[in-house]
């Protein structure tokens, strides 16, 4: 009796080590997807930031840019909604996101200010949303 009462002991601690490591790994893990996500949202802003320059040197097809802009777009908006803990900067970015597929007449004239706005994201600054919220509040939702 106390033989097995002792193998019982030895196996529930040898669990709990066990759970233990793995609540660890997969927390580990969790992180670094995390990172991997933030890594993506910026390298897919850092596109849409670079295909606006080429849109407002005037150099190629208007129109073809102009859809690599929102394809980005699309690409960093699905990676924003992967990062946890960032539910505003999503709704942002989203807004963003929509007012580039429905209003491509105003967008084109704000392209200069969205991608101010988009390096500064980029480079870490809060005020990047700020800035691409005040750009979408100046849109005319009625018109095109």
């Amino acid at each position: 009796m106390k033989r097995k009462m002792v193998t019982a002991i030895i196996v529930t601690i040898i669990t709990i080590i066990a759970l233990v490591v793995f609540i660890g790994l997969y927390i580990d893990e969790t992180k670094r997807v995390q990172e991997t996500y933030r890594s993506r949202y910026t390298t897919e802003l850092g596109h849409v930031s670079e295909e606006i320059s080429f849109y407002l040197k005037a150099e190629g097809d208007h129109e073809f840019i102009y859809r690599r802009i929102i394809g980005y777009m699309s690409a960093a908006n699905s990676f924003a909604f992967l990062i946890d803990d960032f539910s505003e900067r999503q709704k942002t970015i989203n807004e963003l996101y929509s007012a580039l597929i429905k209003y491509p007449e105003q967008m084109s004239g704000k392209l200069e200010d969205a991608k101010t706005a988009l390096d500064h994201i980029c480079e870490g600054l809060d005020k990047g949303y700020d800035e691409l919220d005040e750009l979408i509040g100046t849109l005319d939702l009625k018109g095109n």
